[in-house]
């Protein structure tokens, strides 16, 4: 069923918009989940919080992209379990590897804050990846977004550990660059 067709069965209220929903982008959603918890129930947790989200927001929302959207809800509601679960504690998955190596790329909340909404700072951080190379957006994106370790990204791409930890340290410097030019960062 098209993404279209699906967005329908929300809009007319009609729950066969969950099943197909789970059909067609369960994996999907676990995935990101699991990515970030390294936990089976709380991913599944997730996806399942990730429907019923879905089935809230939609409508008044009608997403453009479904799996975006999907993908939105499921990552956010997987680091706000992952904070609620290590809010003592430090873990080791991949989710605090990927944040520690962008921290110092984004500005932090405070600042962040006062200086413009969170959706603007998307905007300019989409443009940002718009302007890279097919291949350097794919490697960012896939540690950045979806997780992935970089043994992971090196066996997708067919690259050398190196050649993968390279790209990003200097893609996240392109980032530092472009957030200075854009005055989010000092």
């Amino acid at each position: 069923m098209d993404d279209e067709t699906i967005i329908n069965l929300y809009w007319q209220r009609d729950e066969k918009a969950i099943s197909v929903t789970k059909e067609k982008y369960g994996k999907f959603c676990y995935t990101i989940a699991y990515r970030i918890l390294h936990n089976h129930e709380d991913a599944e947790e997730c996806e399942n919080d990730t429907y019923l989200d879905a089935w809230n927001s939609i409508p008044p929302q009608k997403p453009s992209v479904l799996s975006a959207f999907l993908g939105t809800i499921t990552r956010r509601k997987s680091i706000d379990k992952w904070r609620k679960k290590n809010a003592d504690k430090r873990g080791g998955g991949e989710y605090e590897i990927s944040i520690y190596e962008l921290e110092n790329s984004i500005p932090d909340e405070k600042t962040f804050d006062e200086q413009l909404e969170v959706e603007e700072l998307a905007k300019i951080i989409s443009l940002f990846l718009r302007g890279l190379s097919p291949i350097e957006r794919n490697v960012f994106v896939r540690r950045y977004w979806y997780f992935d370790s970089i043994k992971e990204i090196c066996e997708r791409y067919d690259f050398g550990q190196s050649k993968v930890k390279t790209m990003l340290l200097r893609t996240r410097q392109k980032l530092i660059s472009h957030l200075e030019k854009e005055g989010f960062l000092e």
